[in-house]
C-alpha cells in the first residue's frame, strides 16, 4: 500500500519535471558555437558567457528528472 503511493506521487513529480524541463531548456539561449560552448557551464564562465540561473535552474531539475526516474525503475521492479 505504502509502494503504491510512493509510486502515484513520483509519477506525479516525474510528469511536472519533465514538462518543466522540456519548458527550460527550450527557454535558453543557444550557445552559439566557439569554445565557450564546447567546456558547458565552467567554460563558458571562462569565455565570458555568463551563467545565468536558469542553468543552475536546469541542473536541478535534471538531477530530479533522473532520481525519479531511478526510483520509479525501482519501484517497478520491485512491486
Amino acid at each position: 500500500m505504502f509502494l503504491q503511493i510512493v509510486r502515484v506521487i513520483l509519477w506525479i513529480v516525474f510528469v511536472i519535471v519533465s514538462i518543466l524541463l522540456i519548458a527550460v531548456v527550450l527557454m535558453q539561449e543557444g550557445a552559439g558555437g566557439g569554445l565557450g560552448g564546447a567546456f558547458g557551464g565552467a567554460g563558458g564562465e571562462a569565455f565570458g558567457h555568463g551563467v545565468g540561473g536558469i542553468n543552475r535552474f536546469t541542473s536541478w531539475l535534471a538531477g530530479i528528472f533522473m532520481a525519479t526516474a531511478l526510483a520509479l525503475a525501482w519501484i517497478e521492479t520491485n512491486l
